[in-house]
């Protein structure tokens, strides 16, 4: 019997499943207990070259800064390490409007090198920690580097400044948003 034989057949089982939206509605049957990563944005935070993006290939471990690297949860494993922060921002409603509810910032460390393969660091209990802080409308960015929190809060303000704007005063202070004093003169 040739398993790959035929295209039609589709892998059956109960595995982890991210879904958007309710799959079972409301009911608690089949795909209860799933997770939904729909308000959820991986943001990849550079600060040697100043500059933050989203790279939604994060939320499989494969963003533009995670590719042909082996990581290691030893930050000593990794040469000339160059600091990413990769941050999970969470969006959704305060008084019916759309803000910035969670962030959770996680250090990356890649090798600095034109090495086919590169050293990196990595804590994946971090990760999970943050990403489920942020979900539940946390901050997690105090381990962070001023510089680097800065260009996070200047990429979200100048992504969607209505979200920034409804965001919370814990997190505008939070990342130091400099420049908000300014916007209301």
């Amino acid at each position: 019997m040739d398993l790959f034989d035929n295209e039609d057949k589709k892998r059956k089982g109960g595995g982890f499943n991210i879904l958007s939206g309710d799959a079972t509605g409301g009911d608690g049957g089949y795909g209860a207990g799933t997770l939904s990563l729909d308000n959820m944005t991986p943001v990849i935070i550079d600060p040697a070259e100043d500059r933050a993006f989203i790279d939604m290939g994060a939320l499989h471990a494969r963003s533009e800064i995670e590719k042909k690297v082996k990581f290691s949860a030893d930050k000593e494993e990794v040469p000339e390490p160059k600091l990413y922060w990769l941050v999970w921002v969470t969006v959704d409603h305060k008084d019916g409007k759309p803000c910035y509810t969670g962030v959770g910032a996680c250090e990356t460390l890649v090798e600095n090198s034109d090495k086919r393969i590169r050293k990196g660091y990595k804590s994946m209990p971090e990760h999970v920690n943050n990403m489920d802080k942020s979900m539940k409308g946390k901050l997690a960015v105090d381990h962070m580097d001023d510089h680097s929190k800065y260009i996070l809060g200047e990429f979200l303000k100048g992504f969607n400044k209505d979200y920034w704007d409804h965001s919370s005063e814990e997190l505008h202070q939070a990342l130091h948003a400099k420049g908000d004093d300014e916007d209301n003169s």
